[in-house]
């Protein structure tokens, strides 16, 4: 059986009530005797004055027979050793000694408290008048109010105690259900978003509490979950497209051979489907390599950069480039993808270069900057982060034969991001000047 209450609202109220109920009780148990102690001090004080002053004037001789009663104290007596009651107060007048109680010689002074009734206790005092055998006793006493009953002060105590522990209780579920009341329409207005409409977000309580905080989360997630799919949504449309135009050449070259077989040049096709081929192949691979950049699987290693960019400066011949190596550089990486990173970066200078490519390698602090500049057109600001979005080709490159696929600064820029650095195109007096900066060893 479940006990514990599914809700915050109803387990915080519960334990307010019971920790509520728990302290009132402890201070009910703590006060019970106080209360009693003060209310029976006072009285036995008074009751304890009024039989000093009627056993003194009794010795002197001056007690009426009908004392005056004194004060609080209305039962006073004087009582012989065999019981009689001969000088009383009106109230005690008629009546049988109001105790039994009877000081030894030697003590002369005894006090108590005696309860006759469940409603009716008395505060007694008793003092003998002499040390003879015959001394008469003197007693004065006094009802205790009906508050210090037995029983019924604990009875007061305990309904105090649900009394305001029952307010207690019943202001915690209130303020507890207007406190979560934000985060009820949090999660229905969460319920209620699809991913055909992500674009509405949860109502934001003002203030800077954890609710408020909550609810900003939650549009700043649903903010980047929208961009995200709108992303993904682009990158499919994106992808299909660029998959379509090669698969449509190889299917137009294919058909057009069997249809016209006689008239077809076999190697042209041939070669022409290889292209298509080959591009089909490119945009598939990169597509892959951006997958995996994504599932955080690669296993990193010591890495020597200056050697990795000396080897592409060994490999590439194709027009003149000045090269500037620092050495002994070494970062964290996967050595496959930092050969991409820099084959990316490089072929992309050589496409846009008209004459010269700069590459520079050094270290800055903690971190190895490779620049990548070429003489081109370069790249206007606007779109300075726009190149780096997949498939996006500039008015000027978006010819599909000029051999890239659309995704080469999209895969440098993720293989540094994954690398823990950054990659971005800085202000160039001429042409495009990349810059990528990685965490050095």
């Amino acid at each position: 059986m479940r006990l514990r209450p599914r809700s915050i609202r109803a387990r915080d109220t519960m334990l307010a009530a019971l920790i509520s109920a728990t302290v009132l009780s402890l201070l009910a148990v703590a006060f019970d005797p106080l209360i009693r102690s003060a209310v029976s001090s006072d009285l036995l004080a008074e009751v304890q004055n009024a039989a000093r002053r009627a056993s003194q004037a009794e010795r002197d001789g001056t007690l009426p027979a009908r004392i005056r009663a004194d004060g609080r104290v209305a039962l006073i007596q004087v009582v012989t050793p065999d019981g009689r009651v001969v000088k009383a107060t009106a109230a005690a007048a008629g009546r049988a000694p109001v105790s039994t109680l009877r000081p030894p010689a030697a003590v002369r002074v005894q006090d108590r408290i005696d309860c006759g009734g469940p409603d009716r206790c008395l505060v007694i005092e008793a003092i003998r008048t002499t040390t003879a055998h015959d001394a008469p006793t003197v007693y004065a006493a006094a009802e205790l109010p009906v508050l210090m009953v037995p029983g019924l002060l604990e009875l007061l105590l305990l309904l105090g105690v649900v009394l305001l522990a029952v307010p207690i209780t019943v202001f915690t579920w209130y303020r507890v259900g207007r406190t979560l009341r934000p985060i009820g329409e949090i999660e229905a207005q969460l319920a209620e978003i699809s991913g055909s409409d992500l674009s509405r977000r949860v109502p934001e309580p003002p203030g800077e509490d954890e609710i408020a905080r909550l609810a900003r989360t939650s549009n700043a997630t649903l903010e980047r979950l929208e961009r995200a799919v709108t992303r993904q949504r682009q990158f499919a449309a994106d992808a299909s497209h660029e998959l379509r135009t090669p698969i449509a050449g190889l299917r137009v070259n294919l058909e057009d051979a069997l249809m016209h077989p006689d008239d077809t040049d076999l190697v042209a096709t041939v070669r022409a489907a290889l292209r298509d081929t080959d591009r089909l192949e490119a945009i598939i691979t990169d597509l892959l390599l951006l997958a995996r950049l994504g599932t955080g699987t690669a296993v990193y290693e010591p890495v020597a950069l200056t050697e990795l960019v000396a080897a592409e400066r060994a490999r590439r011949a194709v027009r003149r480039m000045d090269w500037e190596l620092a050495a002994g550089l070494v970062v964290r990486g996967v050595p496959t993808q930092l050969v991409r990173l820099l084959t990316n970066l490089l072929d992309n200078a050589e496409r846009h270069a008209e004459s010269a490519i700069d590459v520079r390698l050094r270290r800055d602090g903690g971190h190895a900057v490779l620049t990548v500049a070429d003489d081109g057109a370069g790249i206007p600001e606007a779109d300075r982060e726009r190149v780096f979005e997949r498939f996006t080709r500039l008015d000027s490159a978006r010819s599909r034969d000029s051999g890239g696929t659309g995704l080469g600064l999209a895969i440098a820029r993720d293989i540094a991001v994954a690398h823990g650095g950054s990659l971005h195109i800085a202000d160039a007096p001429r042409g495009a000047r990349f810059v990528l900066r990685l965490p050095a060893e």
